[in-house]
């Protein structure tokens, strides 16, 4: 039986935050964008100012995945954690 996709997307979590070596900034960005979209949808409001390089950065990486499906995001946020914790 396959844990459901809610409760596999909860154990990403936890292991993400258990991981022995810390990210690239990329790989955080893209776990950023997909954890938001499975969170909560579509990106909403203003792009952050172009001096706010992080909170642009991250703005980016959540935009890119307009439109996916709640559903999408979880297994890719999942997807990500486990290349992660496959290297580690």
């Amino acid at each position: 039986m396959t844990t459901p996709l809610p409760q596999a997307f909860e154990q990403a979590q936890a292991r993400v935050k258990a991981l022995s070596a810390r990210p690239t900034d990329e790989q955080l960005l893209n776990l950023y964008g997909a954890f938001k979209q499975a969170t909560e949808g579509d990106v909403q409001g203003d792009r952050p100012g172009f001096f706010d390089f992080k909170a642009g950065a991250k703005y980016a990486a959540w935009e890119n995945l307009r439109g996916m499906s709640e559903d999408d995001a979880m297994t890719r946020y999942i997807q990500l954690v486990d290349a992660l914790t496959d290297r580690a």
